[in-house]
């Protein structure tokens, strides 16, 4: 991802942002697709490690988990029907087979034998059906609730106004112990690669008698099973020894440890007192390859940093696309990627991250590109910002200060808008604020794909209603785009028209992409087998205690 140029307002700007405080590390999404590889599992006597992580926004339920705190622990203590390789490509966990008919209106789900949930309840058809109809149901209020939204009858139990008048989906249909059929109202050609997203896990029968209990020591399918959240200090995890799955843990459990501040984990990763770091602090960038060696891991994966107004705010209720487009111009992100960033991450050109499926080298135009003048003109020629003020919003435990110094001394000094920092103190607190609809312009943003195509990187995110979509972004055209993509025949041709989708993003705005994330991360002499996933989070199964 290249492009932009330099500026003369680096010297001053960085020096200000390398003096930031910066510590912790979030993204938005929740999957992290914790489960790959694997043996025959079973690590030695308390071959027990740790990771770090932070305290989860929700109880800890698949279809009220979006964010990646709450993710790490649900894609670990739960199965995925489908999961996706390094490359991306699409492989059966929890599934035999998932079939399409001709038209991908109806899909069969078939299930591989011998799966048990944590308190030895057989996991069946019903388990999924049951948990998906309990998910769209309107009166229990789930986030990904959304996710079900193309299955016949959902409209039925998830109005839009008034109440339901059904419990069940039509579309939904046990055939057998383990087969199920599900109907769509529409076509959707890549329905199976959503099924790789943690709100399409199936619950056992416990849950349904106190969901307030099992949110808090929840009982999944997989390869690990819950053992005890600490408030605001650890969540431990155990190896489930009769787990199904080829990808069985090679350690007896996990301790996901809540960090506030990168700093401090890395130093605690530097003593062995911390196994895996997931995220290096911008301070440290520098030398964490030369203190690790090599154990030391620096890689892409499918995410992205944006900027997204929240629209209803007076500043961007009313205002013309082309102040954010103006906006867009003015950020150097080369520079600061490159300074700022240490180069551990890419710039971006577009909405969709590389390696998913749809991805474009240069899909936001001269949008994307460093121009001063041009940007200055744009904001001018479309009425100015409001007041002449933008504040961005994000978390000081996710290591984002420095950058967000340096985005605001670029658009300030570039246009003349005055742009400051708006400090969280956690990702919590940070996303409390964006689903109260407190966030006074625009928000740190960012996402990790649930799926690794770009349908993931903007119809989550932008389209009308989805509960990610917490700038609260509407527009009809964009919208038809989306439902014209889900439609088409194939899954080649739903890339393609959402490719078309991208570049008509860039004409009304819905976000600033700003750079793809990398992992920059690393682990302690006592762990060995540690590598991380396409989704940038670390396979906890094929982790082996030394």
């Amino acid at each position: 991802m290249r492009g932009t140029r330099s500026a003369k307002w680096v010297a001053g700007a960085i020096g200000v942002a390398l003096a930031a405080t910066a510590c912790g590390g979030s993204d938005d999404s929740g999957n992290g697709n914790g489960n790959g590889g694997g043996g025959e599992g079973g690590g030695s006597a308390s071959a027990v490690f740790s990771v770090d992580a932070g305290e989860p926004q929700n109880p800890l339920i698949p279809t009220d988990t979006n964010e990646q705190y709450g993710a790490l622990v649900i894609d670990n203590v739960f199965a995925n029907l489908v999961d996706f390789d390094d490359e991306g490509d699409l492989v059966y966990t929890a599934a035999e087979s998932i079939e399409a008919n001709e038209d991908a209106t109806e899909w069969t789900v078939t299930l591989r034998e011998g799966w048990t949930f944590h308190d030895g309840e057989a996991v069946t058809a019903e388990s999924y059906v049951n948990a998906w109809n309990w998910a769209a149901q309107l009166s229990n209020n789930q986030k990904n609730s959304y996710w079900f939204a193309d299955i016949e009858g959902y409209d039925e139990v998830h109005p839009e106004e008034g109440d339901a008048t059904a419990e069940e989906m039509s579309g939904l249909e046990v055939v057998d112990e383990l087969t199920f059929t599900v109907t769509l109202s529409s076509p959707v050609s890549y329905f199976n690669y959503k099924l790789g997203y943690n709100p399409f896990t199936p619950l056992p029968s416990s849950f349904y008698e106190d969901t307030e209990a099992f949110g808090q020591k929840p009982i999944g399918n997989g390869p690990y099973k819950f053992a005890s959240w600490e408030r605001d200090s650890k969540i431990t995890l155990e190896a489930y020894e009769d787990y199904a799955g080829e990808n069985k843990a090679q350690n007896d459990g996990v301790e996901l440890v809540n960090y506030n501040n990168l700093n401090a984990a890395y130093n605690d990763l530097l003593s062995d007192s911390l196994d895996i770091l997931r995220l290096v602090d911008p301070q440290n960038l520098p030398v964490f390859k030369d203190d690790l060696g090599d154990r030391a891991i620096s890689q892409p994966y499918m995410a992205n940093q944006t900027l997204v107004p929240v629209f209803y705010s007076e500043t961007w209720e009313d205002t013309d696309p082309r102040v954010l487009q103006g906006l867009s111009m003015a950020i150097d992100r080369e520079t600061i990627v490159s300074t700022v960033m240490n180069d551990s991450v890419t710039v971006a050109t577009g909405f969709v991250a590389p390696g998913a499926m749809g991805f474009q080298e240069n899909a936001g135009g001269e949008v994307m590109e460093f121009d001063p003048e041009r940007a200055k003109d744009l904001i001018d020629e479309a009425g100015g910002v409001p007041g002449d003020e933008i504040t961005i919003q994000y978390n000081a435990d996710g290591g984002h200060e420095a950058w967000v110094t340096a985005v605001c001394n670029s658009i300030r000094q570039n246009t003349g808008v005055e742009c400051t920092g708006d400090a969280k103190p956690d990702f919590q607190t940070d996303l409390n604020a964006r689903d109260a609809q407190e966030v006074e312009s625009m928000y740190r943003g960012g996402w990790i794909a649930d799926y690794p195509l770009n349908v993931s990187f903007m119809k989550e995110l932008y389209g009308t209603g989805s509960s990610a979509n917490t700038g609260f972004f509407s527009n009809e055209e964009v919208d038809a785009l989306f439902a014209e993509g889900d439609s088409a025949a194939s899954l080649e041709e739903t890339v393609a028209a959402y490719q078309e989708a991208e570049k008509v993003l860039f004409e009304h705005m819905p976000a600033i992409p700003l750079w793809h994330q990398g992992v920059n991360g690393g682990f302690s002499q006592n762990v060995e087998n540690v590598r991380f996933s396409v989704t940038g989070q670390p396979i906890l199964t094929e982790v082996t205690v030394k």
